[in-house]
């Protein structure tokens, strides 16, 4: 793995980032209604995608939580 240095105010930026309330209550809506089969062709792929960003947004909180050396919350 290659390493680079990156500013401490990005690296926790990062660390800290998170999904405004209104797009997590948005995802929490569309997942609720995937259980239940309700979705269109459109709310599924906006699903998937905000699905993919989640998981991205996790890896990159998580290197950037091991760089400042903090555990996962």
């Amino acid at each position: 793995m290659q390493t680079i240095a990156a500013p401490l105010e990005l690296v926790t930026s990062l660390a800290e980032f998170r999904f405004s309330p209104k797009l997590n209550a948005k995802l929490q809506s569309l997942m609720d209604r995937n259980t239940d089969g309700l979705l269109s062709v459109a709310e599924q792929d906006e699903l998937e995608a905000l699905v993919e960003l989640s998981e991205a947004i996790a890896l990159l909180r998580g290197e950037a939580l091991q760089v400042l050396g903090h555990s996962i919350s």
